[in-house]
């Protein structure tokens, strides 16, 4: 095929192999068996990137060039606007129409929130309907004196916070469930920070008020212990009692959250392109990859191009919350949708894009900057606060405070918020008594807060997931050490130390040069682990030749976050291109080096 060495073919940085074989005017069978000659095993509909496209390429006769990228999602000096704020950004206030508030329910596991959700539901949904698509979509909406209202059906606080964690901002309204037979729980209370922490109005429902021993006033008087008064004893909060399972005081409920949403003013602009948020992605036996997603500005159209997160795709179909297909969605409306090139994730942010082309270039930049690292935005720790502080950077200190006791807190956080000065507010997001578990470090995520505890230790889960996500926790035996830490932090004197630890080595047994990357050292793993998001030492004949850190960590053409004793992986090195056999790459660390009590 020496004659296709005149014919330069133009190749994006991600594209299916359907379409490198339609680029090079050959059949995608050829081009699959050229990738298994090369020991990579792909499908028609799967992506390749640059760097393999062009090796197939060339080893079928052509020469290659990569497509330049559109200009898009540019803002000014400072970088690209993020999609959260470009949801609103830039609409003119008469383009601007109200829209159906969306309805999170939160509260303590027991107290009735399913029970809740599926008697609003039945208040406007048919019996023959209620269920099927419905427990699938996870969203849907009622309608209450021609009004519409949309109703997140999560599983709990924690999905709620965990989507917060990945940018999402779904919900308007938080609807709290207390049961007036059990009052305040710990999980009630943990509901309640995490609405507080994503800045949403709560509205209290008093559920179970039809028991013989309910206690509705108690149970007021335990909510405004904790700052959340009902307004008929005088505070802000509004409080509706209900009967979930009586059908009791669901119009109430109703009517507070359109007053709630009249006085915030909840609007969107439906002419527009759409954007919004994915609730749920899944993959289909019948219909391939599906994402539920709830339309939060612009109008969705059957066909239009999407992005959301790292997949794309035309919207082939759009089915609502009865197994409807319909060919638009408008603001505040949660939609099942057909024709992602693969499964999205819950929290990822979609977007209408003009074309197919603006999609794909925008989700290969996105696949090479999470390449890029292993961690989105990482919240600062508390040595990262005191050098911000000195540079004057940081106004709020957001802390969540665990304690062995619950008498322990109270002098623990009245002490912290002493700290506080005019211009370095201390914001206590979340208090509880107990170890440290996901659920904190979730809110952690979604609060760019730093986890305190006294005398407690960390669930094992909780610890995977603050190291992957970089959360700060300090665990502390003496309270005042706790405060003169946070105080010197503050004050931007905190000056840790931090030592080397060596956490893995790799003997480099196979260089490799590959065009517009440079050397790749295929290593085994001697000792410990390897992971991508550490610091590296070359070391030849025992001497340090380079300090630097990982470029790209791979196994088998797949991108990954460690390798461990035994196997074997691909390293690549930033600034580093001089690899010899026998090199032995050194994997460390930076710990803060931990003082005598």
């Amino acid at each position: 095929m020496g004659e296709n060495k005149e014919k330069v073919i133009v190749i994006p940085a991600y594209l299916t192999v359907r379409d490198l074989a339609r680029l090079m005017e050959v059949s995608p069978i050829d081009v699959i068996k050229q990738l298994m000659n090369d020991g990579i095993i792909a499908t028609i509909n799967q992506q390749v990137d640059y760097e393999t496209a062009a090796i197939v390429a060339a080893e079928m006769g052509f020469e290659t060039k990569e497509e330049a990228p559109p200009v898009v999602e540019t803002a000014d000096e400072e970088g690209p606007i993020p999609l959260w704020e470009r949801l609103y950004a830039g609409e003119d206030p008469d383009d601007l129409h109200l829209r159906p508030p969306v309805v999170t329910v939160l509260g303590h596991v027991d107290h009735g929130k399913t029970s809740l959700l599926d008697a609003i539901r039945r208040t406007d949904v048919a019996a023959g309907e209620v269920g099927g698509i419905t427990q699938h979509i996870g969203a849907y909406q009622i309608e209450h004196r021609g009004r519409l209202i949309t109703f997140l059906d999560t599983p709990g606080h924690e999905a709620f916070t965990a989507m917060r964690a990945r940018g999402a901002h779904t919900t308007d309204i938080a609807v709290l469930v207390v049961a007036a037979d059990d009052g305040v729980m710990p999980q009630t209370v943990e509901a309640i920070n995490h609405a507080r922490a994503a800045r949403v109005p709560i509205i209290v429902a008093l559920n179970k008020i039809d028991k013989p021993n309910a206690q509705p006033e108690r149970t007021k008087k335990a909510l405004s212990d904790i700052n959340l008064t009902p307004d008929d004893w005088g505070g802000n909060t509004l409080c509706v009692p209900v009967s979930a399972k009586k059908r009791i005081g669901l119009e109430d409920l109703l009517e507070a959250i359109l007053l709630i949403a009249d006085s915030q003013e909840i609007k969107a602009n439906p002419n527009r392109p759409a954007v919004g948020t994915v609730l749920e992605g899944r993959l289909d036996t019948s219909q391939g990859p599906v994402a539920t997603v709830l339309v939060q500005n612009g109008t969705l159209h059957v066909g239009d191009s999407i992005v959301a997160g790292t997949v794309c795709g035309r919207v082939r179909r759009m089915i609502d919350e009865h197994g409807q297909t319909i060919d638009e969605a408008l603001p505040s409306t949660p939609v099942l949708i057909l024709g992602l090139s693969g499964v999205s994730t819950a929290g990822d942010l979609f977007e209408v894009m003009p074309d197919d082309r603006t999609c794909r270039t925008i989700v290969a930049r996105r696949l090479e900057e999470q390449q890029a690292r292993t961690t989105a935005a990482q919240p600062f720790s508390l040595d990262d606060l005191s050098q911000s502080i000195r540079q004057g950077k940081i106004k709020e200190l957001n802390l969540i405070v665990k304690a062995d006791v619950q008498g322990s807190i109270e002098p623990i956080v009245n002490s912290l918020e002493t700290l506080g000065a005019e211009d370095l507010k201390v914001n206590v997001i979340h208090t509880a008594a107990g170890n440290i578990t996901e659920s904190d470090i979730n809110l952690a995520v979604a609060s760019q807060a730093i986890v305190v505890g006294f005398q407690v230790t960390m669930d094992p889960a909780a610890r995977r997931m603050a190291e992957v996500e970089g959360i700060d926790v300090r665990i502390y035996d003496v309270i005042y050490k706790l405060i003169d830490e946070i105080e010197l932090a503050l004050k931007g004197l905190l000056e840790p130390t931090y030592v080397a630890k060596v956490i893995g080595r790799a003997q480099v047994r196979a260089i490799f040069d590959i065009s517009r990357i440079g050397q790749i050292a295929g290593c085994y793993i001697i000792e410990g682990e390897v992971r991508r998001n550490a610091k590296v030492r070359v070391l030849r004949t025992g001497q340090e030749i380079h300090d630097g850190h990982v470029s790209s960590l791979k196994r088998f053409e797949k991108d990954v976050r460690e390798v461990r004793t035994g196997f074997e992986c691909g390293v690549g090195l930033e600034d580093f291109h001089d690899f010899q056999e026998n090199d032995v790459i050194e994997f460390y660390v930076m710990e803060r080096e931990k003082t005598a009590d």
